[in-house]
């Protein structure tokens, strides 16, 4: 049983009701709200300037936010130059001051830097952010900086920066060309090749991030922005990269195997004119520059030119019967000597007089019958021709340092340089516009843009290239471009031809030989340039394999270059899976 309620004395405390308590809570939220305002218009109002001077006392902290630099890739997509994930690694010298030389040191070795500079940067006044290394791989900053913790050294940080890589080493190393030391900011150094000629177009542009700083922290109302980066883009070869690898290795061998001096092999598709291969030997690894002379940062197949020999019998020829001078059976009385104003033309091969057919001019390589057909050209005629062919202009495929070579003109087109360039001698090219003119027999006489870059890219200089942009011309007939090929053919041939180990077997091949004398400093110096350029099948034609090798020691066009060509163009039709046409090849006589 509940007893009666104990009166409450005068001195208990009295417990507030609700209402009050509501009260009293609002009081307190209004005191806090009015301290952030008068802190607000503080800030905004009464005393902006002196927050403005502490920023620029303390200074503003700029953040390089780096673009990923467009990759460099094969016409399948596989990389031939790529940037991965990597660190910058950046110092705060109000953290870094103290500890200078000690730390200095230690990233020095762990990175391979110049002590010095380090040392410097991690030592500069009224600084926050200073670059101590660029473009660092993520496993090596990652671990240079924890390192450095554990050392008990303070103040390093890390940004993202990607790093450049050339996953393939000396694959295609004269086309791609490398980056260089970064310079002092850490922006991208493009040393040769296609990382120089497209620099801007691979690299895209770098973003930024700004923060105003004081009392090291960052300025509640200081000017913090941010520009994000924008990455370059991607860059499409027509190169096929097991192509590529596969001609690199037969034209080392070629030309350690002959003891000659240098070489270069192109493969190009007929139909497009796009190059699926071209290498240069000696060349060098992209991966390790500083490791071989500067004269290898360059594809000697643009930047160098000889006089292409007896291959451009083939332009000669096409032209005289594209002209209607002369015709695959014309006979001709070739004497052992012709002798005209300057010096005595003979034959490679010691003769009585010959008779021969217009192919078998061609097929037996004969200076004097090439002249004796060429003499029937007007004047200027034979020159209007070769310049339709390309030469005497660049390629422009998408390097710098392209030669357009050596085509005389005016004057200088006597009636002995008329004989001599109609043999190929006294007029000089590079290898691509080479290959690019004997492609355009290939081609059924249209003469087609050579390409480097698959699609459109632009230029350092804003010219846009590649296959979108590649123009035609027609040069000769297709009917000449026909008969030219037939005439061709019988080069290869065991019996009659100059060149039977350039033959594939199983396949129709067109094809012809170059032994020329090298001009070195201004005059022949008694050694000579090897080369064969043909193409296949010859009545369906897919590929145009060039081969030229410099300083031969072991033999001429038809035995030094002639068997590189037989495997390169046997390994390109096998790998497109190119069957034979299954026709019989050209029984042209060469004789009468």
């Amino acid at each position: 049983m509940t007893g009666p309620s104990r009166p409450r004395t005068a001195g208990s405390p009295l417990r507030a009701s609700p209402q009050v308590r509501l009260k009293v809570g609002f009081v307190f939220i209004a005191m806090v709200l009015s301290v952030f305002a008068a802190r607000l218009v503080q800030l905004q109002g009464v005393d902006p300037d002196r927050y403005a001077e502490m920023a620029a006392a303390e200074g503003s902290v700029i953040v390089s936010l780096p673009a990923t630099r467009g990759e460099i890739l094969d016409r399948n997509g596989d990389p031939l130059a790529e940037s991965i994930d990597g660190r910058m690694i950046i110092a705060d010298p109000t953290l870094t001051s103290d500890d200078a030389p000690e730390l200095a040191t230690f990233l020095a070795r762990r990175l391979d830097l110049d002590y010095v500079r380090v040392l410097e940067r991690l030592r500069v006044e009224d600084s926050r952010f200073q670059y101590i290394a660029r473009q660092v791989p993520t496993w090596q900053a990652e671990a240079v900086v924890a390192e450095a913790e554990e050392e008990g050294f303070v103040g390093l940080f890390m940004q993202r920066d990607p790093v450049r890589i050339y996953p393939n080493g000396d694959l295609a190393a004269n086309l791609v060309g490398f980056l260089g030391t970064p310079r002092r900011d850490g922006s991208a150094r493009a040393l040769a090749g296609l990382e120089d000629a497209f620099d801007d177009y691979l690299s895209g542009v770098d973003g930024e991030a700004r923060y105003e700083m004081g009392a090291g922290t960052q300025i509640p109302l200081g000017d913090n922005t941010v520009s994000p980066a924008v990455d370059g883009t991607d860059l499409n070869l027509t190169i096929d990269n097991g192509l590529q690898h596969f001609t690199q290795g037969v034209l080392q061998q070629t030309v350690e195997g002959s003891h000659a001096e240098s070489g270069i092999a192109i493969i190009m598709d007929s139909r497009t004119g796009e190059i699926l291969a071209l290498a240069d030997y000696p060349s060098y690894d992209a991966s390790e520059p500083q490791e071989w002379p500067k004269s290898r940062y360059r594809s000697s197949a643009l930047t160098d030119v000889y006089e292409p020999g007896s291959t451009e019998k083939v332009l000669t020829l096409s032209s005289v019967i594209d002209a209607g001078l002369g015709r695959p059976l014309q006979q001709y009385v070739v004497p052992p000597v012709l002798n005209r104003q300057d010096q005595p033309i003979h034959d490679h091969w010691v003769h009585g007089v010959e008779h021969l057919t217009l192919t078998g001019i061609l097929a037996k390589s004969s200076n004097i019958g090439t002249v004796l057909a060429a003499d029937e050209f007007a004047p200027g005629e034979l020159r209007s021709y070769l310049t339709a062919f390309g030469f005497g202009e660049e390629t422009g495929i998408g390097l710098r340092g392209e030669t357009k070579g050596i085509l005389p003109e005016g004057a200088e087109w006597t009636d002995q340089v008329d004989d001599r360039i109609a043999f190929g001698q006294s007029l000089s090219v590079n290898a691509v516009q080479m290959i690019a003119a004997v492609n355009t027999i290939a081609n059924d006489g249209v003469r087609i843009d050579p390409s480097l870059v698959d699609g459109r890219a632009t230029l350092d200089d804003g010219t846009e290239v590649g296959t979108e942009q590649a123009d035609e011309r027609r040069v000769i007939s297709t009917r000449a471009a026909r008969q030219t090929a037939l005439m061709m053919e019988r080069v290869l041939d065991p019996v009659d031809g100059a060149a039977p180990l350039a033959a594939v077997p199983g396949y129709r091949i067109a094809g012809k030989t170059g032994t020329a004398q090298r001009v070195v400093d201004g005059s022949y110096d008694g050694s000579h340039t090897a080369s064969f350029v043909g193409f296949g099948p010859t009545d369906d034609p897919r590929f145009t394999v060039y081969v030229v090798v410099h300083d031969s020691r072991t033999g001429g066009g038809g035995t030094v270059a002639g068997p590189a060509f037989a495997k390169l163009m046997s390994h390109a039709l096998r790998r497109y899976g190119v069957p034979p046409t299954g026709t019989r090849a050209s029984q042209l006589p060469v004789e009468w």
